[in-house]
């Protein structure tokens, strides 16, 4: 299987999408174009964790073949317009730090407890590895999935009464209901 490379969208081309455009109209449709490119590039390279500083450096704000980059003004105000609708999660308050989610928790949840349910785990406990890492899972979304993020997709099951949290110093696991 050869490997894939992420596709950039057309835009990522054009100089002026590196700049916010002072037009709201305009300025609207570059920040939902920047919004998709941030998600798909994520989802793609399986990233969880965005550092805003090392951000600026990384191809996905930085084009190097057209010589242009986002500054870092820019790059707060997408990732703010992400964190209203779910998609980010600061972990600080300096806003330096942040969760990248390209599905929602709840649909993290969902997605596990699926496969929960298809590999017969309901009313067993499955370790937090095992569901990211296990053979079981290799072939799922989920696979490889953050341990942070991993845990707050459970909690939204545990807030639904369908699982349940274990999570002491030897042992991290989740029984599914």
């Amino acid at each position: 299987m050869a490997e894939m490379d992420f596709v950039w969208p057309w835009q990522y081309q054009f100089p002026p999408f590196f700049t916010i455009q002072p037009n709201s109209d305009t300025r609207a449709k570059q920040l939902e174009a920047w919004k998709t490119l941030l998600l798909d590039f994520h989802k793609f390279n399986k990233i969880y964790l965005l550092d805003v500083t090392e951000a600026q450096a990384s191809p996905l704000f930085s084009n190097k073949s057209i010589d242009r980059k986002l500054n870092l003004e820019a790059i707060s105000l997408i990732l703010d317009e992400l964190q209203k609708q779910g998609n980010v999660e600061w972990l600080d308050k300096q806003k330096q730090r942040c969760y990248v989610y390209w599905r929602t928790l709840e649909e993290w949840g969902k997605m596990i407890y699926k496969w929960a349910e298809n590999n017969g785990m309901i009313n067993t406990v499955c370790t937090l590895y095992e569901i990211v890492n296990g053979d079981d899972s290799v072939n799922e979304e989920f696979h490889g999935l953050d341990q942070g993020v991993l845990k707050k997709a459970l909690a939204t099951l545990e807030k639904e009464g369908r699982a349940e949290l274990i999570l002491d110093e030897e042992n991290e696991g989740v029984k599914f209901f």
